[in-house]
């Protein structure tokens, strides 16, 4: 009984390690449809992003035109107070019974006078400032026509890759899925660990003429017998990736001849 169970272990061991090899197959194909993809969904997501701040920049703009134009409305109406003010200095000064009164509403005229004039340079200066921020509104809107335009075509370009790699991506996921339950979770989340810090998305690798199949630096003899017994999930004490042996990863393994001597024959001459 004891024997039974112990075999079954190993078994599953054994089960756990090729289902992770294909796994990483599975994971591998899948990194590769996204390379065919390359920088296209980034560059999609950057001109959107492009498209919203240009489009809260005309916001700005708008909001500042809106500004203006109610300065304006206000230092309408403070020209007309102002005007209606110097009228009325005027019928004052008609009747005024000495010099310290016309004086006095003289200056009060000259002083409206100057606010007047103060404020028709602020509404000069107001609707120069809404022209400008028109104008930046129609060069902001070339921009998103523009960007807009890049945008279409991008996602285009994305949906036909999508499109024709997006079945084969679907099974592969599927495939994957299936393949980690078939994994204990303590394994599992190591190659996800390993896989994410690993420059070329490598979480398992074989052994091939005697190396790991990920760094490429020399495995012991002995550790090479431990990997194929699997009775034990064996990592490259170099590169931290997980270890199997080419026979159970399904590859041959290519032996290294070693070079012969060929020994020249030698002619012995009888006389």
């Amino acid at each position: 009984m004891a024997t039974d169970k112990k075999h079954d272990k190993e078994r599953s061991v054994e089960e756990r390690l090729a289902a992770l090899y294909k796994l990483q197959t599975c994971l591998s194909e899948v990194d590769r449809i996204k390379n065919v993809r390359g920088e296209l969904p980034l560059e999609v997501k950057d001109l959107e992003d492009d498209i919203i701040r240009l489009k809260t920049r005309i916001q700005n703009f708008q909001d500042e035109i809106d500004k203006q134009n109610d300065l304006i409305n206000v230092k309408k109406g403070d020209i007309e107070a102002r005007k209606n003010k110097i009228e009325r200095y005027d019928e004052q000064i008609n009747n005024v019974r000495n010099n310290r009164e016309f004086a006095f509403l003289e200056k009060e005229k000259e002083f409206e006078t100057l606010e007047i004039e103060l404020a028709e340079k602020n509404i000069r200066d107001a609707k120069a400032r809404i022209e400008e921020k028109e104008a930046d509104i129609e060069r902001t809107k070339e921009e998103i026509s523009d960007r807009e335009h890049n945008l279409s075509e991008k996602k285009n370009e994305l949906h036909d890759i999508i499109s024709e790699t997006k079945q084969e991506e679907e099974k592969l996921l599927l495939q994957a899925k299936e393949l980690e339950s078939k994994i204990d979770d303590y394994t599992l989340n190591a190659f996800k660990r390993i896989r994410k810090n690993a420059r070329n998305g490598l979480g398992i690798v074989s052994v091939q003429r005697s190396a790991c199949g990920g760094c490429f630096n020399r495995i012991p003899p002995q550790r090479q017998l431990e990997i194929k017994m699997h009775k034990k999930v064996i990592v490259c004490e170099y590169c931290g990736r997980i270890l199997i042996d080419g026979a159970l990863a399904g590859i041959e393994e290519v032996k290294v001849e070693q070079p012969t001597t060929k020994r020249r024959a030698r002619r012995t001459t009888k006389e």
